[in-house]
């Protein structure tokens, strides 16, 4: 009778544990707050807002971008490393996330350990841009060029650390030629330097560069992604032009706190994969001069632990510092 009665009430407590799940409140049942390590109107923030539309739509409830600027997105970084793992803090992230932990003496927060990787959706890779003064025409040339006259030429960025300098300073080992660096403070003073003959080339993303490069005031000799650009077919690659894996891009994606449920995790990356394949969002993404990715979070895990692993060579090699 005892055993009776013992298995009636494990049955009970069955039910009222499925009975309990089965009411559970789905994710999200509130705002979810999405926290951007830049100003308002730069690429993050535009990437950030528009993958933010995204879930929005998706999951009926608002994402409320918060930006917090500082150290090149390590305040940011930090504060969202910090939060609950409930999912309702997002990080924003840039490609600054696999070169801060090399190029910071010291970060407060572990860019692997301390978050779950949700989703990077986009990438967008830098140009090879030169001033029309500099005597080459092609990718061929130009290493002819630097490589007989080392420690003549000086390359602009848009801040010491940035993806911009990094792939400056990626040519200067993969060439074996010194050339200088001259960081400016933003991608607009870089450029206006390399029009005016200050400097001798630039690293640049696509749509920064375009409105010099349609009046020629600079010229694009290559494009630093692994294939060509839809917007720029005619622009061959870094590869093509003699430099097997010179491949550099500024990528966006999306990370909780470590310890965020997979389910939360899970939820958030399909809606995201499924926004990356629409074609409306695509063309949002050309216009930006970025390409889609749609993959998961195991996917992303790698590409940052590659991002880390490349990075920290040429921060150590370059002696690079923080802007």
């Amino acid at each position: 009778m005892t055993r009776k009665l013992l298995m009636i009430v494990l049955g009970v407590l069955l039910c009222l544990n499925g009975l309990a799940f089965a009411q559970a409140p789905q994710y999200p049942t509130k705002p979810i707050r999405m926290v951007v390590g830049y100003a308002p109107g730069g690429g993050s923030d535009i990437m950030g807002r528009l993958i933010a539309q995204q879930i929005t739509a998706a999951m009926g409830q608002q994402i409320i971008v918060e930006n917090r600027p500082g150290a090149a997105q390590n305040v940011a970084a930090e504060l969202v490393a910090k939060s609950p793992n409930d999912g309702y803090t997002l990080f924003m992230s840039s490609a600054a996330l696999g070169v801060n932990v090399s190029l910071y003496p010291k970060i407060n927060y572990d860019p692997v350990k301390d978050f779950a990787p949700v989703a990077v959706f986009a990438n967008s890779p830098n140009l090879l841009l030169v001033n029309p003064a500099f005597p080459a025409k092609n990718v061929t040339e130009f290493l002819a060029v630097a490589k007989k006259n080392p420690g003549k030429f000086n390359f602009s960025s848009s801040g010491s650390g940035s993806t911009q300098h990094l792939s400056g300073e990626l040519l200067k080992l993969m060439i074996k030629t010194d050339m200088t660096h001259v960081p400016y403070k933003g991608t607009s003073p870089s450029l206006t330097a390399l029009a005016s003959g200050e400097v001798d080339f630039s690293f640049s993303n696509i749509p920064a560069a375009q409105p010099l490069m349609a009046p020629g005031r600079i010229r694009a000799l290559a494009i630093t992604s692994a294939k060509r650009s839809p917007l720029l077919p005619d622009l061959p690659t870094m590869i093509e032009g003699g430099l097997p894996g010179f491949i550099t891009q500024t990528w966006y994606g999306l990370l909780a706190p470590a310890g965020t449920p997979a389910s939360v995790v899970n939820a958030l990356n399909a809606v995201i994969v499924k926004a990356v394949q629409k074609e409306d969002f695509r063309a949002r993404l050309a216009q930006l001069g970025a390409d889609p990715i749609a993959e998961t979070p195991e996917y992303f895990r790698k590409f940052l632990l590659e991002e880390i692993e490349r990075w920290s060579k040429v921060v150590k090699a370059s002696k690079a510092k923080p802007g």
